[in-house]
């Protein structure tokens, strides 16, 4: 019996899980689709379909909350003004995993964790705008 088991430890210290996630947090909000292995990517659905939530609510102490969770504010105000209203009609349901393999090297078994009605041109716009602004100050 499985009573009283209710997370994936993942081998790793509360504080470690706790950054983890909140950096696997960040990057999927800001990148609407990232790699990682399946029992993180089964992990992180958790939290990311809860910011989700929150961000739906909208009001101030929502927005704290998602802020306690996430390292920078970026991905709060990203998360609120972008993602919310994006899932206003949806309930639940907001990221998919799909297996990708297994990762050379270990076998550890890979997926891809994303959301549903993602932004396609997301993944990468930030260090495009990046280089861009570099190649700008040339």
């Amino acid at each position: 019996m499985r009573h009283a088991r209710g997370y994936r430890r993942l081998n790793r210290t509360h504080e470690h899980r706790k950054a983890l996630f909140a950096n696997m947090a960040g990057s999927l909000i800001e990148h609407e689709q990232i790699k990682t292995t399946l029992p993180k990517a089964k992990e992180l659905k958790r939290i990311a379909d809860k910011l989700i939530t929150l961000a739906k609510r909208g009001d101030l102490h929502a927005r704290r909350q998602a802020a306690s969770q996430l390292k920078q504010d970026a991905y709060v105000a990203k998360l609120f003004e972008i993602l919310g209203p994006r899932y206003a009609e949806r309930n639940g349901g907001y990221t998919r995993v799909l297996k990708a393999g297994f990762r050379y090297g270990d076998m550890a078994p890979m997926a891809i964790i994303e959301f549903v009605d993602r932004d396609v041109d997301a993944k990468g716009a930030a260090d495009k705008a990046r280089v861009a602004a570099e190649d700008d100050a040339e």
